[in-house]
């Protein structure tokens, strides 16, 4: 990485870290200055205390809910490829399934999950499932876009050097989509832990799933905003770490 996108990366980082530190400081100052109640919505700094007092507890739950997500997502972006290769290879294969997979990803997905409990039972798979089903067809049609959109010279060049259709594949057009593939695969990571969470709430005895709605039945608002909070920094993570793959892969962009 040269320097410019070094003192490039640093500056966003220190905005993004000034702009939460100064949303915090507001949201801390509006509570206790308007004496809104705990139960309605508890200051930072009661959110934070209830982190660091019961840290390992919130681990362990957040431990639960990323192995899930990651399955679905690894799930989603593995199938998902091989899907949009098929349907963008085949006509036949595209006017037969694509209409299946588009009506699929229609029917909300908390309506299907008390299915894959029934199915699978309340342990992890089911929120695998869900994971996936929810993070599938990003990944399908941006992959579809990627392979569609690689340059008529490329494809060209590619034929001129007579490859087989394989090597053409893997040499020539999956390297062409793959901006687009990268495109998709980030935003499935969101969707996969949008999935895990919605199968913990169908069914679950582990995960911030779980933290979220037995906290709800307490009035326990605090412990809902810590659960929250710690959701979204998994979710930043998990992005981040795609979009560094992104960089790693494509460090030309």
């Amino acid at each position: 990485m040269s320097s410019a996108s070094t003192a490039s990366a640093g500056r966003r980082w220190v905005l993004g870290t000034a702009s939460l530190i100064v949303f915090l400081a507001l949201w801390e100052v509006l509570v206790r200055a308007l004496h809104v109640k705990p139960i309605l919505l508890p200051p930072p700094t009661a959110v934070i205390a209830e982190l660091a007092g019961e840290w390992a507890w919130y681990l362990d739950h957040a431990a639960y809910t990323l192995m899930t997500t990651l399955a679905g997502f690894v799930l989603a972006a593995v199938l998902g490829v091989l899907l949009a290769t098929l349907l963008v290879s085949s006509a036949w294969f595209e006017h037969t399934v694509y209409p299946l997979i588009v009506g699929l990803n229609s029917v909300p997905k908390v309506a299907v999950a008390p299915i894959f409990v029934i199915w699978m039972g309340t342990g992890s798979q089911p929120k695998i499932a869900i994971a996936f089903l929810v993070a599938v067809f990003a990944v399908i049609v941006d992959t579809m876009h990627g392979l569609r959109s690689v340059s008529t010279d490329v494809m060209d060049l590619g034929r001129v050097l007579k490859g087989s259709p394989l090597q053409f594949f893997f040499k020539v057009r999956l390297p062409g989509a793959l901006p687009s593939i990268l495109a998709g695969f980030k935003v499935a990571i969101s969707l996969s832990l949008v999935g895990a969470i919605v199968g913990e709430f169908v069914a679950s005895q582990k995960g911030l799933g779980y933290v979220i709605l037995s906290a709800q039945g307490t009035f326990d608002t605090t412990r809902v905003f810590a659960a929250v909070l710690m959701l979204a920094a998994m979710g930043l993570l998990l992005y981040g770490a795609v979009a560094l793959a992104e960089k790693k892969l494509m460090p030309w962009r």
